[in-house]
């Protein structure tokens, strides 16, 4: 099957895509789409190669995807925008033919009356509900390919298969040294996505009890981060690995704690007593503005950090369990370093790290290594293929394995 990509988005995860996709020969076509078809352009032509396109389009419009689908003779739809607009780019996918992959998962819905203990709609049930659907019309939807959700899946099939005989716990754990220079105050990864996956409540997942919430911020360990970046506290954060790993690795627990440091957990608190998280729109002379727009409006783009920062960001999973009746732990991880990922490709650290993930998966489907219907995650495929060619094609490292 020849492979056109409609990739959407044109910000920092997008423009890593295109720069790491630009080197491969998986696919005939690449069609960069973002609300600014401006910025679209100027990411084609940085691209300097024919095979890809740019084209404005409206993420939010379920029609308008399925038109760019129809028009381009789009096959797989890679969603590169936050979470905001997952339903209408994958039901837009869906109605195309379109095989679909994100690297976050649909929004999940605090439950009504006890958030802090009870899960509501979680992330990821609006697109399982689809299941079916995909299936019958023999189409995928590889869901929370990213770094994390992403890698870190990968990288728990991985050990459940091959390193253990029963696992305990599979813990993400997320931490970075990274630090942005000239900025009080600068997100490394999109605030809106931020914002949503920090002041939710956390989601845990147990065998005997299934998955249930914490409150933000709770669970506070510190974990000792790989390659320099060292001893983090750590803490729990909604996140989509609790919903995924359960549904296809046997366990006895997932949980996913971040390394967000003091300064930020402080500001992110801050944002919530002022309101500032809120999507909801407010009407201010007139106008209609939802106030988490205008936070991430106050701040830089995390496009243009990457000449600002230093540092380096670890995306791993720590594995617990048993061996040949023996306890064992294992953390298997992957560190990118700002001013390598500058210097190959000129963008920063975080957003080439997310963006590898989707353009190795759509390698594995283009060459059928990896193959499936239904709406799947990450770790319902053969990890093997997929760290090989992390390894011996795009030339990464992964910790605890190599």
């Amino acid at each position: 099957m020849t492979m056109r990509v409609l990739a959407i988005g044109a910000g920092g995860v997008g423009t890593s895509a295109a720069l790491i996709a630009k080197r491969r020969d998986f696919f005939d076509a690449w069609v960069i789409a973002d609300y600014d078809e401006q910025r679209a352009r100027e990411l084609k032509d940085r691209t300097s190669d024919e095979r890809f396109l740019a084209i404005a389009l409206d993420a939010s419009d379920t029609k308008a995807v399925t038109e760019a689908c129809r028009a381009h003779n789009i096959t797989h739809v890679a969603n590169l925008v936050d979470p905001r607009f997952v339903m209408p780019i994958f039901t837009g996918a869906l109605e195309a033919g379109c095989n679909y992959l994100d690297t976050a998962m649909s929004l999940s819905r605090p439950h009504p009356s006890n958030p802090h203990a009870q899960t509501g709609i979680k992330l990821g049930d609006e697109q399982f509900a689809t299941e079916q659907q995909w299936r019958d019309k023999g189409l995928l939807a590889l869901v929370g390919m990213g770094v994390e959700p992403g890698l870190a899946d990968v990288l728990a099939r991985y050990p459940a298969d091959h390193l253990f005989d029963e696992v305990d716990e599979i813990g993400i754990r997320d931490g970075a040294n990274l630090q942005v220079h000239g900025h009080d105050f600068a997100p490394t990864f999109s605030i809106w996505t931020t914002i949503e996956e920090c002041l939710n409540p956390p989601v845990i997942w147990e065998k005997d009890r299934g998955w249930f919430t914490t409150e933000p911020f709770s669970g506070a360990e510190v974990f000792d981060f790989p390659e320099g970046i060292g001893p983090q506290e750590c803490v729990n954060v909604e996140h989509e690995e609790v919903l995924l790993v359960p549904r296809w690795i046997d366990c006895k627990k997932v949980t996913f704690k971040y390394g967000l440091g003091e300064e930020f957990i402080e500001v992110l608190k801050t944002l919530h007593k002022l309101g500032l998280d809120r999507t909801e729109p407010l009407t201010i002379k007139g106008q209609q503005v939802s106030p988490r727009d205008v936070v991430a409006a106050a701040l830089p783009d995390p496009l243009t950090l990457g000449d600002k920062m230093t540092g380096k960001t670890c995306a791993g999973t720590w594995v617990t369990g048993t061996k040949d009746g023996q306890r064992k732990e294992v953390y298997l991880y992957h560190v990118t370093d700002n001013e390598w990922s500058m210097r190959e490709y000129g963008t920063q650290a975080v957003t080439w790290q997310t963006a590898m993930n989707p353009v190795i998966a759509l390698e594995l489907l283009a060459t059928k290594n990896w193959q499936g219907t239904g709406v799947l995650g990450p770790e319902a495929f053969d990890a093997v293929p997929y760290l090989t060619a992390m390894r011996e094609e795009y030339g990464q490292h992964i910790g605890g394995i190599d």
